[in-house]
């Protein structure tokens, strides 16, 4: 599975870079919004960062607006994919794109029917939101189910992309149902490697060591 993460604080992402673990990086208006910086340069600054798919999204509604406002993101960096809602106007225009050579994260999927139709228009990822379905009292895991097992059947090109995740359950559960990639908060990527047995074995390792009165 590969792991983005979901956030334009570009200081995170060079942390997080830097452990090799980042494959490629979400934004939104609202953390865009949340950074207090210029959108464009902070879209060129984080795929500076990585070389990984760097997702940036469009606030037009209508299928024209889409066009020129993703023409515009996508002259600033080769990894660039355009986010676009699915609306009926978002499919028209991830089509477009995609004819174009141009990666397209479809995003705010909330049934497996909207997220066929993003594959059928050629979608390089489906952004499904478990935990806001999770929110409203559904089962948002159930739906990445039902996607790769729609994808899986007609061998779609298209990359469950597992957004809205609110803990590691979520990132787990998605790999084991053939998720390809999960876009992740940076606290909750951290989570992923806590546990406190291993805090436990760790703290009495350094004990014993410290009895033997040896120094490396």
């Amino acid at each position: 599975m590969k792991f983005f993460v979901d956030t334009a604080d570009v200081k995170e992402i060079k942390e997080l870079a830097d452990t090799g673990l980042l494959d490629g990086v979400t934004t939104n208006p609202t953390l865009i919004a949340k950074s207090g910086r210029k959108f464009k340069e902070v879209i060129a600054e984080i795929c500076a960062i990585t070389p990984g798919p760097v997702s940036a999204e469009v606030i037009a509604t209508d299928v024209q607006g889409m066009i020129a406002q993703g023409e515009d993101l996508a002259k600033i960096a080769k990894n660039v994919a355009i986010k676009v809602p699915l609306t009926w106007d978002g499919l028209k225009a991830c089509k477009y794109f995609t004819d174009k050579g141009i990666m397209v994260n479809v995003t705010l999927c909330f049934s497996a029917a909207q997220a066929l139709l993003a594959a059928k228009a050629g979608a390089t990822f489906i952004s499904p939101f478990v935990g806001r379905l999770d929110d409203i009292g559904q089962n948002g895991l159930a739906l990445i189910e039902e996607i790769c097992l729609i994808y899986q059947q007609y061998e779609f090109d298209t990359q469950v992309l597992v957004a809205s995740v609110r803990n590691p359950i979520h990132i787990v559960e998605s790999a084991k149902m053939g998720a390809h990639v999960a876009t992740i908060p940076p606290s909750v990527l951290k989570q992923l490697a806590s546990h406190p047995l291993t805090d436990k074995g760790l703290a009495a390792f350094l004990a014993d060591w410290e009895k033997t009165g040896q120094t490396l």
